[in-house]
């Protein structure tokens, strides 16, 4: 099973704040959308509650929590990550794509395979929830495409690809 993350974070690592993004960049959200479209998208309970009823048409929703028998609308509630790439591999999917929060990005980073990264060009000095380091030694960038701030963008960004290294 290949696992990948997606996540927006600026130059800080920072991803938000208060349970929610800090900026709005319209082509980001079609860049995710096109990368998880028809996949399992795994989160965190807190990122659940962030998308506020949102269901994300296209995607399964899967969603880790510590809270036993939890159930949430839209959504299948694992307790553990293992039964969650299990879940996957029982209904054929080759990728589970990881989505946050930042809890669950540090923990489950040393099992990933890619993220896909949209790089933010600022810096949010106030945000509570942060990407963790991206280890160079141990992934390489592969594919970056800068994009400059628009009418409808009020940052520049830039979509990465990074891979890990096979030793």
């Amino acid at each position: 099973m290949t696992i990948s993350m997606v996540v927006a974070a600026a130059e800080n690592n920072a991803i938000g704040k208060n349970n929610d993004l800090l900026w709005k960049l319209p082509n980001d959200l079609k860049f995710l959308k096109n990368i998880t479209w028809g996949m399992p998208v795994l989160m965190g309970r807190i990122t659940y509650d962030s998308l506020k009823g949102y269901t994300m048409p296209g995607r399964k929703i899967l969603v880790l929590s510590r809270q036993p028998n939890l159930t949430l609308p839209h959504a299948t509630v694992f307790a553990a990550f293992n039964d969650a790439v299990a879940w996957c591999e029982q209904h054929g999917y080759k990728e589970l794509l990881v989505l946050g929060g930042g809890n669950v990005y540090e923990t489950y980073l040393p099992l990933t395979h890619n993220i896909y990264l949209t790089r933010v060009h600022a810096s949010f000095p106030d945000a509570d929830a942060h990407f963790p380091p991206i280890p160079t030694n141990e992934f390489s960038l592969v594919k970056a495409t800068k994009h400059d701030a628009d009418a409808k963008h009020a940052y520049a960004y830039t979509f990465e690809h990074w891979q890990r290294n096979i030793a």
